[in-house]
């Protein structure tokens, strides 16, 4: 594994993890809201089973999050993010690029699709507006915060990183989102997957459903059962899954 740097368009430094093979193909992976290019281990263990198929990884910590530059959280600055990983990608030679999205970052992968991106898969997939609750999520204190200032800090427990700035915008932004409009141009195919044991879960589950009568018909929705949004103790069926649809559609 080697650390990479490269630049988004507002000139920040993005750090990701690039998990070097022998082959021109890249899986390109992008993490959910607040998290970090590790995502709880998650992709460590896919890069590692992606590289076994020969297959490059680039896991990249979003603007704001990990040990990129400090930024506040919107869904715009992560689409910006995330073109730029790819002009990197395609900066150091690879020549084909699929894309693995985990929960918000599945909506960055479809808001970046173009026709270079040969595949995608997506797990808790976001593909349609979710009204969340989010006193569910912060303290009665930070949405005092939110209310004042416009943005909610979020302290983490990693050591490169003591706090995100959650941006008053992005959690508008999960309520914004338009299926239609976003699956439109969206031509390769996608393999989405989902598990039913709780409740975020089973409503971005029924948007999937819809999502794939707007979606190629070699798409694909996966149901794991007994799986959480979080999909750790199933990890080991996602890995499966991912490792077969890139095995059969990335070459």
């Amino acid at each position: 594994m080697e650390r990479v740097t490269f630049k988004n368009s507002r000139n920040l430094t993005l750090v990701g993890n690039l998990y070097s093979s022998v082959s021109k193909s890249i899986i390109i992976m992008c993490h959910g809201f607040t998290s970090s290019k590790y995502s709880k281990g998650r992709f460590e263990r896919l890069a590692i089973a992606f590289n076994r198929l020969g297959y490059n990884a680039l896991a990249f910590d979003f603007s704001g999050c990990g040990e990129s530059d400090d930024d506040s959280l919107t869904v715009e600055k992560e689409v910006d993010d995330l073109k730029s990983a790819i002009s990197f990608a395609k900066s150091k030679g690879y020549k084909k690029i699929a894309l693995y999205g985990h929960s918000l970052g599945t909506l960055i992968c479809l808001k970046c699709y173009t026709s270079e991106i040969v595949t995608m898969v997506l797990s808790g997939a976001l593909t349609d507006s979710m009204q969340y609750n989010w006193y569910e999520f912060f303290t009665k204190e930070q949405m005092e915060e939110l209310m004042k200032k416009g943005y909610i800090t979020e302290s983490t427990p990693e050591e490169v990183r003591k706090e995100i700035i959650v941006d008053k915008q992005i959690l508008m932004d999960f309520e914004l989102i338009n299926q239609k409009e976003l699956l439109r141009n969206v031509t390769c195919p996608v393999l989405i997957i989902h598990g039913n044991n709780d409740e975020e879960e089973i409503l971005l589950c029924e948007r999937s459903k819809m999502a794939m009568t707007l979606l190629s018909s070699d798409s694909k929705l996966e149901i794991i059962d007994g799986a959480n949004h979080s999909f750790l103790e199933h990890f080991h069926i996602v890995i499966k899954l991912a490792v077969d649809w890139f095995g059969k559609y990335l070459g």
